[in-house]
């Protein structure tokens, strides 16, 4: 048995959305199927900011975020089999699913119809999920992935979304040894586009507004790295590119038209950031100078997710990170709503 307490840095405000309070809330009904897992670290995601500001509409409070959490294994249902008391794990945006539809099925859970985001969802049991700025999570053994142990657990911890929402297109995309993919953005998750494409065996290239990036591109194993402020920096990279990952958060800042014409002919410009407004509005003629495509993703399965991290403990692919105490919450939101964050704020768990 487990004596996890359930506890979270909560906001009961949007409009207060740096204002934290220390809530006691209770997990999703116990299912033999379950894990309880006693957190250490925590990431915070762009993700986490949308939701608790109020930008992808009216969150339920108090809501407690985070959907990258990394723990231990304290209790562990009956029916699970791979994942024992002790083990290291970490849990990412989904925390459930129907478990029979085709999705389900297929190693496509992350596309069932019927998912249960980890906060800000409502449970099976009709409870409000809350996330991993917390003392303890509660979750299925379909969403809780195991960690090598040769990744730290605070590496871990912001891979859980950033990574897997990067690595899993990339995936089935078929990036491979000698693929040329472009990655728009260096912020959370373009840090860990860069480095997976490069464990994949990809040549890479950064495309930034921020000079001072430029060089962090090249240190996480970028080929080039271009500065999108100069002027026809598109040009030399016409038709170049197979495919492109984009993790610009802000719509008005995605150079739509320049991406594309980066792309080799049916090469796919491929967005993981999810903006608050909408993107750019484009005519079918824009995609067809190179029968380019336009795709999204809803982060990736657990077969993916088990992936990921066994390539990120052998290729030494790690979070560029900044470690705070989980009481400094505030701060570290401020910090990814204000683009100050190089490149992942990880919560280091305080709370008892």
């Amino acid at each position: 048995m487990s004596d996890l307490k359930f506890r979270g840095y909560a906001i009961k405000d949007e409009k207060k959305w740096t204002e934290f309070e220390v809530i006691d809330f209770e997990p999703m009904a116990w299912r033999e199927d379950l894990i309880d897992i006693e957190i250490e670290y925590c990431g915070v995601c762009s993700s986490d900011v949308h939701t608790i500001t109020g930008g992808w509409g009216e969150p339920f409070k108090p809501l407690v975020s985070g959907h990258e959490a990394a723990g231990i294994a304290r209790k562990v249902g009956s029916n699970v089999k791979s994942i024992k008391v002790g083990d290291r794990v970490v849990v990412g945006a989904q925390v459930d699913a129907c478990g029979s539809c085709r999705a389900c099925e297929s190693n496509n859970e992350n596309y069932c119809a019927e998912q249960i985001d980890t906060y800000n969802a409502k449970s099976k049991d009709g409870k409000v999920t809350q996330g991993g700025y917390s003392t303890a999570i509660r979750a299925p053994e379909q969403f809780t992935f195991k960690v090598p142990d040769e990744l730290p657990l605070e590496d871990a911890a912001p891979m859980a979304c950033g990574g897997l929402t990067v690595y899993s297109p990339m995936r089935r995309a078929g990036v491979k040894q000698g693929s040329k993919v472009g990655v728009a953005g260096l912020g959370g998750l373009g840090h860990f586009a860069v480095q997976f494409a490069v464990a994949m065996g990809a040549e890479v290239t950064v495309f930034t507004h921020q000079k001072d990036k430029i060089e962090d591109a090249k240190k996480m194993g970028a080929t080039h790295a271009v500065l999108t402020s100069e002027k026809d920096w598109q040009k030399p990279f016409a038709q170049k590119l197979d495919y492109i990952v984009c993790t610009i958060d802000n719509a008005d800042a995605v150079p739509f038209s320049e991406l594309i014409s980066c792309l080799w002919v049916n090469g796919t410009l491929h967005f993981c950031s999810m903006p608050d407004s909408s993107l750019p509005q484009f005519k079918t003629q824009d995609l067809a100078a190179n029968g380019a495509s336009i795709a999204v993703n809803h982060i990736g399965s657990k077969v993916e997710a088990e992936e990921m991290y066994r390539l990120a403990a052998e290729k030494g692919v790690r979070a560029w990170k900044q470690i705070v105490p989980m009481k400094d919450v505030s701060k570290a939101v401020q910090g990814v709503h204000d683009n100050k964050v190089r490149y992942r704020y990880v919560l280091k768990q305080d709370l008892q």
